[in-house]
């Protein structure tokens, strides 16, 4: 067998190799995501932030007002267990409350929050 002959099988099979890999890859990859499907995540809408001190706290009452630091108007923030993945609007469905997604935190920046 010449040397070119044997580098040309050799890259063949590395390729078979590689291919298998990524194969065996995916198979684990999805077998771990159906794992990861059924893992409850607390989802929360924060509407705005204050600071207030205790006292202020403590003087609150039925009525009361505290101004947050967002505008009216402005996208809520939406974090899965604190942390960000997505801003957002109020909807009705129905009788309740809802949430629209308006823009998806990239998943990069999401991983650097971590």
């Amino acid at each position: 067998m010449s040397e070119e002959t044997e580098l040309a099988e050799g890259t063949v099979g590395e390729t078979a190799a590689e291919a298998m890999d990524a194969e065996t890859a995916a198979r684990v990859s999805a077998e771990n995501m159906r794992l990861l499907e059924n893992i409850d995540v607390a989802l929360t809408v924060e509407v705005g932030k204050a600071e207030i001190k205790i006292r202020d706290l403590l003087r609150l009452n039925e009525g009361s007002v505290i101004e947050l630091d967002r505008l009216a108007g402005d996208a809520l923030d939406i974090l899965a267990n604190g942390t960000m993945i997505a801003k957002g609007e109020v909807v009705m469905v129905g009788e309740r409350f809802g949430v629209r997604f308006t823009e998806i935190v990239d998943p990069a920046a999401r991983m650097e929050s971590l």
